[in-house]
């Protein structure tokens, strides 16, 4: 990490945070997230070459609305605001800032004029708009650079002070090239170089573990995911022998998983593997629940008891690491955020866990950068590149409750369409692709028979950062195929569907 490359962005609340931190990690430059009050003397010492402002829930003229501290403007760094962020800009400034007359949510186009902000662009460009206030008056010294039909300053700049406005969100896909315009602001206005890489990250994280665990010992939650996996991988170059992968086979895995990461980790890590089985404990605690949520907080317990138990076989473990990424802190609720439903290694944690510290050294990724990170330390692509599996595993993909029966209806199900896919290179192009077994049962025919089965319902989506997600375009003749293998191969299944539901207003998972 070169601090002189060092872009800092001032955490508003706003949900799309993280992304503009990642975006900015793409153009090659190092970021780091602060509290949006921090000091202006404080981003001085730590040599900020640029500032990002983020956008944020709240109004500039509310009582209760976050501020900065306004010498940061004295500090002679460019600064760019992000919705939020250059209505504060506009408000600190000397500026009006308004509740508007319409509000703009979604993909709006936007007229761009001449600015280094929106080098390479058109005159205008398909942009996110989320926004309820309205820049009413510029501060004195700035002027237009963007506008749509309902917001006279999309984009608003200072050029002497290199201060910037947009009132869009540059971060998010659905922002047409956005990123060119995170990419404008930290290397043509900040004179960032682009020189940090994911490597960098790796080894930073790599000897930070090494710091704060010193001779101490640890254990690693490995489910054999992509992301327990680069974490376990950080913590084998960190501590080696002093940490312990507990995988724990909880009877929710897809078909022949179990012994697969059994083979892999097993062999591959210098660090210590114990494979423990516990399907028949987790089954009996899950039994004749029905709520999702529910689920993943028993899940989550249990996860920690296993673990609790094992590190007392193993002797003192003071650490608990765990894959937790970024859109599983996001859609769990911690801080900030509204719970969309509790991961088992975020949400479903107890209050009290037998642990000195939870270590989660991945968890300000998304599972691109997680992939990248993967690579950097030498995983093979078979396993950086694995079909994601969430944590509490089939337990959510069973719509009510469970049973080892309909468990096993699952894997088959399942095992089938994901062969299929890979079998048509649909998996090149589909990010993330399952079954679910519905707990809707319908009338069939086979043969003379009639038949009183269950449901398959399919989903595959397309993404990036698991943040938001298209359902992918699956060709009819792998879905034909897809569903004729089921309905013929899988007892008590006579009816397949296919989820065509995108992320938002769906979340990845069907439950």
């Amino acid at each position: 990490m070169q601090k002189e490359e060092l872009i800092l962005i001032l955490d508003f609340c706003g949900q799309y945070n993280q992304l503009i931190a990642r975006r900015v990690r793409e153009c090659n430059v190092y970021c780091e997230i602060v509290r949006h009050d921090i000091s202006a003397e404080e981003v001085k010492n730590k040599g900020a070459k640029g500032v990002i402002f983020t956008g944020g829930p709240a109004s500039v003229y509310g009582e209760d609305a976050p501020k900065c501290d306004p010498k940061i403007f004295e500090l002679g760094i460019p600064v760019l605001g992000i919705c939020y962020g250059m209505q504060l800009m506009t408000h600190t400034l000397g500026g009006k800032v308004e509740k508007a007359d319409k509000r703009e949510y979604g993909e709006t186009q936007v007229s761009f004029e001449k600015s280094i902000l929106f080098d390479g662009f058109g005159d205008s460009n398909v942009c996110l708009m989320s926004h309820t206030d309205y820049v009413d008056t510029l501060p004195q010294g700035f002027e237009k650079i963007a506008h749509t039909e309902s917001c006279p300053f999309a984009g608003i700049q200072n050029t002497e002070k290199n201060f910037y406005g947009i009132q869009f969100h540059p971060e998010v896909n659905n922002t047409s090239d956005g990123i060119k315009i995170i990419d404008n602001f930290v290397k043509k206005i900040c004179k960032c170089s682009g020189s940090w890489k994911m490597s960098s990250f790796a080894k930073e994280t790599v000897k930070a573990l090494k710091e704060k665990i010193g001779d101490g010992k640890a254990l690693c939650a490995l489910s054999g995911g992509v992301d327990s996996s680069v974490a376990a991988a950080l913590l084998n170059e960190a501590i080696g022998e002093n940490l312990t992968c507990i995988f724990v086979d909880h009877g929710l895995l897809r078909k022949n998983e179990g012994d697969e990461v059994e083979e892999v980790f097993g062999k591959r890590f210098k660090s210590k593997f114990v494979r423990v089985d516990a399907e028949k404990r987790f089954l009996d605690k899950l039994a004749g629940v029905k709520d999702p949520e529910k689920k993943r907080k028993i899940i989550g317990e249990e996860f920690i008891k296993v673990f609790e138990e094992e590190a007392k076989k193993i002797g003192t473990v003071d650490y608990l690491v765990q894959g937790t990424i970024y859109p599983d802190v996001v859609e769990s609720g911690k801080g900030i955020g509204a719970t969309i439903k509790s991961h088992h290694n975020v949400g479903g944690l107890p209050d009290y866990v037998d642990f000195k510290e939870i270590v989660e050294p991945l968890r300000d990724l998304f599972k691109d950068e997680v992939r990248k990170v993967g690579r950097e330390l030498g995983i093979p692509d078979y396993l950086v590149d694995r079909q994601p599996f969430p944590g509490p595993g089939l337990a959510i993909r069973v719509t009510e409750d469970i049973t080892k029966e309909k468990l096993d209806i699952l894997r088959d199900a399942d095992y089938i369409f994901r062969e299929e896919m890979e079998k048509d290179g649909v998996n090149k192009y589909s990010n993330q692709y399952f079954a679910v077994l519905t707990n809707v049962k319908s009338v069939g025919v086979m043969g003379d028979y009639r038949t009183y089965d269950y449901m398959i319902a399919l989903r595959a989506v397309t993404t990036v950062d698991f943040m938001t997600a298209t359902f992918t375009r699956v060709p009819y003749e792998t879905l034909e195929r897809v569903s004729s293998r089921i309905v013929n191969e899988v007892p008590h299944v006579n009816r397949v569907v296919y989820d065509v539901t995108s992320k938002p207003p769906a979340t990845i998972e069907f439950e």
